[in-house]
């Protein structure tokens, strides 16, 4: 196996067998029928990729398509059907945090369990030891049974063992964010640690900003299949498509370099929305990142259309650059092609490495739930200052609605405009706190 690859995911499969009565499954083992009892259903289907040394994965999809399936596979949690798996490390994994402590003995006796289950030996554990203890911060509870642990205590626990041991892969699923923020902090700052010292990262969560934020690479998986595979951001907006049943497969699967682009819904319309703006030079930017080839993603069923965005400045002249701590409006209009009951109007900013850093709509702003009918035109405009630090954003906007229970999208453009904020003072996050600060002699 190649070095420079960690983990090596060839056609893999993972087939369940399904019983609908129980005597079914001992008749069919037993060979009293010749015609089978089962149904099966595919958790994982021919499903490859390999993730380089160093490299941090996300793995996305909605509930049931296999992630957590191919990570148990992975670190030998379960056979697979066919196919082969090849690691190169060794693997620290947080799939069911604390899967494997005995609620009969103490958290420090579940620490050297796991350990050396994990391959460690008990010198290895000595050393780590004070790490573990001082990342988990229960205190004197470690000398007691795991049972009378609070559900916050154990997990503590579990991922403090699980991230403290050193591993060449750290293979996480939905166990970032666990316990009071305090923790959570020390989890996501012991995360980008690993980044920095040139861990391979492979992870599962729904949680789509730290995709956006950790990852090199992600894979989407749908169904048991790789649907596709590539930078974050474009998975990222192929997976809203998937969420909301607005994605159509195409006949391979999507790949960064020479997959097919994602279309949108074929009863969208032909009519493309106008993007306006100029060509203000926005050099005085005081953080500068470059977009380049920005591609707007467009998809709705198309019973109503985003016809032109647009951005202008409180003089109302169409611009694509703003002074923080100025005044904007977002312009979006809409051409209602058929009856909907009470369209929401949405726009939304998202950072050059595909963040959403902030959004809202109509429905948020309780300024407009009304049913429009066919042929209705609407113009819609958000006007705010912008706080936003010194940077490039990009603007999304969407109109969509319920029908009955159903959540529908009649028309999204994903990456629609290219938005500069120009500043000369940047703070710490996304947005100015415009604190007022004073020092004074006392």
């Amino acid at each position: 196996m190649n070095k420079e690859i960690a983990i090596e995911v060839k056609n893999l499969c993972k087939t369940y067998k399904l019983y609908e009565r129980n005597r079914d499954r001992l008749r069919e083992a037993l060979h009293l029928t010749r015609k089978p009892r089962h149904k099966e259903h595919h958790a994982l289907y021919d499903v490859s990729f390999d993730i380089r040394t160093g490299e941090t994965v996300g793995i996305i999809g909605t509930n049931g398509s296999g992630k957590s399936t191919i990570l148990k596979i992975i670190t030998g949690v379960l056979n697979a059907t066919s196919g082969e798996v090849n690691v190169n490390g060794r693997i620290s994994a947080l799939l069911e945090l604390g899967a494997g402590f005995n609620p009969e003995y103490t958290g420090l006796e579940n620490i050297y369990l796991n350990g050396t289950m994990i391959g460690f030996s008990e010198e290895e554990i000595d050393a780590k030891l004070d790490d573990i203890l001082a990342f988990a911060d229960i205190g004197d509870f470690v000398h007691q049974p795991v049972k009378t642990y609070s559900s916050g205590m154990f997990v503590r626990l579990a991922f403090a063992l699980a991230i403290n041991i050193e591993p060449e892969i750290l293979i996480v699923d939905e166990a970032l964010s666990v316990g009071d923020v305090f923790f959570q902090s020390k989890c996501y700052h012991k995360f980008e640690e690993f980044k920095e010292q040139g861990k391979t990262i492979l992870f599962v969560s729904h949680d789509m900003s730290s995709i956006a934020k950790y990852c090199d690479r992600v894979i989407l998986l749908e169904k048991g299949k790789k649907l596709g595979e590539g930078a974050p951001k474009k998975m990222l907006d192929i997976y809203k498509q998937v969420l909301v049943g607005q994605y159509e497969a195409p006949a391979e699967a999507v790949e960064e370099k020479t997959g097919p682009e994602p279309s949108g819904s074929k009863d969208a319309g032909s009519q493309k929305a106008q993007v306006s703006g100029n060509t203000e030079d926005a050099s005085k930017n005081g953080n500068p990142e470059e977009i380049a080839d920005v591609e707007t993603l467009e998809y709705g069923s198309g019973k109503a259309q985003i016809t032109e965005v647009f951005v202008t400045d409180p003089q109302g002249r169409r611009i694509n650059a703003v002074m923080k701590g100025t005044e904007c409006t977002v312009h979006m209009k809409v051409e209602i092609r058929q009856d909907v009951p009470a369209p929401i109007f949405a726009l939304s900013f998202k950072d050059v490495k595909g963040t959403e850093i902030c959004g809202t709509n109509t429905m948020f702003e309780k300024t407009f739930l009304e049913p429009c009918k066919a042929g209705e035109k609407k113009e819609i405009t958000f006007t705010q200052q912008v706080d936003l630090q010194g940077g490039e954003y990009l603007l999304s906007f969407g109109c969509t609605g319920y029908e009955g229970d159903d959540f529908t999208v009649y028309h999204r453009l994903y990456d629609a405009l290219q938005l500069t904020v120009v500043s000369e003072k940047n703070t710490v996050g996304f947005y100015d706190m415009n604190s007022k600060v004073v020092v004074k002699d006392i």
